[in-house]
């Protein structure tokens, strides 16, 4: 009789997601919590971080990027098809370094297009294929099951289906040195423009370790996932 754990209660959940799982609420809750503590702390200076955003830019010699203001908590980001810097209203007229570390971060994003840093370029280039297959993933898993019966093709479905949630982790993989490095180039340009004063430079650098920790966790959790779905249907071949 064949034997998978299935997509309930298993050990797998528990060994493999659950803590990632929970690295990932950790990080969710850091990165607000440190956002918070450094949004009260006003650069000397008085810069908003509209003005640090464009201060960045216009240091790396990047012309025609919008920057506007959007609604909504931590909802700031660069987008490319617009050429717009979209910061929230805890980002874009605020002093604080925390709102200059997040503004000059998606300034970073702006910089890495005009410079054609390869990274970026390629997780553009990857975003609908990744999209699709991810959507695909558990649907082509699920007709394996349903028509587990019919032997090879069903295992050429749920195989498919992994492969296709692969395709999730692939794009967390390549977001991970695009996030880095503007978080460096942010903190770079904060240094080499003055924007801040050396000791308030720790609440942007900060601020921004924060938030790349969410994207670490994001990766942990679909690696997790992964390795889960080989457990449970490479133990159901087995069993066969």
């Amino acid at each position: 009789m064949p034997y998978y754990y299935g997509f309930g209660f298993d050990p797998t959940f528990l060994t493999l997601v659950l803590p990632c799982l929970l690295l990932s609420l950790w990080a969710s809750s850091n990165v607000n919590s440190t956002f918070r503590k450094y949004s009260q702390q006003m650069s000397v200076r008085r810069i908003t971080g509209a003005e640090a955003a464009q201060r960045v830019l216009r240091n790396n010699g990047v012309q025609g990027v919008r920057i506007e203001r959007v609604s909504g908590k931590l909802t700031d980001h660069y987008d490319p098809r617009t050429n717009v810097i979209r910061l929230s209203q805890d980002v874009y007229d605020n002093t604080s370094t925390a709102a200059i570390g997040v503004a000059c971060h998606e300034a970073g994003h702006a910089v890495q297009y005009a410079v054609g840093y390869a990274p970026i370029k390629l997780r553009a280039a990857i975003i609908p294929v990744t999209n699709f297959g991810s959507r695909l993933a558990m649907p082509l898993i699920l007709l394996g099951l349903l028509f587990s019966a019919f032997g090879q093709m069903a295992e050429s479905l749920i195989y498919l289906g992994i492969a296709c949630f692969g395709l999730s982790l692939v794009f967390q993989l390549v977001t991970l040195p695009v996030e880095f490095n503007a978080s460096r180039r942010a903190l770079q340009a904060i240094e080499d423009g003055g924007i801040l004063t050396p000791e308030e430079q720790q609440g942007a650098k900060k601020t921004l370790t924060a938030a790349a920790l969410t994207y670490v966790a994001a990766t942990a959790v679909s690696l997790a996932q992964l390795l889960r779905l080989i457990a449970i249907f490479g133990g159901r071949r087995r069993n066969d």
